[in-house]
């Protein structure tokens, strides 16, 4: 049976499931070097992981849905599966942006800002709008980006997704490839960053694309920090080219005490928490467990399996 390292958080009815299947179960902060060259498969990731005998390990299990901090061209070179977790975050990262549309939209934010003198902002009557008829642009149209939508739609939205294939998916009225980026920029009212973090999507939203979203849209990231040129954003809101943004990921996190975002009143940052799942231990085990079974019978994975060319 499996020799695995516990680089995330076993339950203790987890850990028993493990072991009454035959499997060892060590501990990261119980790794010695003997050990690290035993190991088969890795749960979750940390830097014990990296000390593991790759050319041994034959699984490892992310507890994330973007795998962009693990060393897949290493794993692909051992032919390590790697499965995420992806989906599993989509209703709370949908929610968190449901919730950051509202906020902007309908006028909460500078309100919260003025705490004591929102009296007076009542008089000046902060912008508002209402999202019903909006056209809202996603790009990524993957579990996450497809839960937005349809919550999107739901609301009257026109929803626009946008992808390296163009296939239609569930939840949006039209799917662009990459290759027309400017021009669903310029159509949107809403721009969502729902994209994995790839060498292809480094800096994805930069100058050129904030002076292609002709709208004055909104722009939310709920993706990763480093698909966007911070200083092009931060830019493009001095510019007036986006109206207001709201960020749950930034780069580098945490953001600086010094970035002028954090004096921005149109700016609405909250540290990288939207994708956090109720029962998050429960579920990620399922789908590790259903793989670490699978693995075992046929060499496969049930679920999950990240694409290590692709990086999702």
């Amino acid at each position: 049976m499996m020799k695995i390292l516990n680089s995330f958080s076993l339950k203790p009815e987890q850990r028993q499931t493990l072991e009454a299947a035959g499997h060892t179960v060590i501990d990261a902060d119980k790794l010695d070097d003997a050990t690290a060259q035993q190991i088969d498969v890795v749960y979750g990731w940390n830097a014990a992981a990296t000390r593991v005998n790759f050319d041994r390990l034959q699984f490892v299990q992310a507890m994330s849905a973007g795998v962009d901090y693990l060393p897949l061209a290493e794993l692909a070179k051992h032919h390590v599966l790697l499965a995420n977790t992806s989906g599993i975050h989509a209703e709370p990262i949908a929610e968190y942006v449901l919730g950051a549309l509202f906020t902007i939209s309908r006028g909460i934010l500078p309100a919260i800002r003025a705490d004591r003198d929102m009296w007076t902002l009542r008089q000046e009557r902060p912008p508002m709008t209402l999202l019903k008829g909006k056209t809202a642009v996603i790009f990524g149209t993957g579990h996450i980006g497809s839960t937005i939508a349809t919550k999107l739609q739901a609301l009257g939205l026109h929803t626009i997704g946008v992808s390296a294939h163009g296939r239609p998916v569930a939840g949006f009225d039209q799917v662009m490839t990459d290759v027309a980026t400017h021009e669903a920029a310029g159509r949107a009212d809403v721009v969502i960053n729902a994209l994995p973090l790839t060498p292809d999507t480094k800096h994805f939203y930069d100058e050129a694309f904030f002076a292609a979203a002709s709208k004055q849209p909104l722009f939310i990231n709920i993706g990763r920090g480093p698909s966007v040129d911070m200083a092009a954003l931060t830019q493009a809101l001095k510019n007036k080219q986006i109206s207001a943004a709201a960020l749950d990921v930034v780069d580098p996190e945490p953001l600086p005490q010094d970035s002028p975002l954090w004096g921005m009143t149109n700016v609405l940052l909250t540290p990288h928490i939207s994708g956090t799942v109720p029962q998050l231990r429960d579920k990620v085990f399922k789908i590790f467990n259903d793989n670490l079974k699978t693995l075992i019978s046929s060499g496969q994975l049930a679920s999950h399996q990240v694409d290590l060319t692709r990086g999702y």
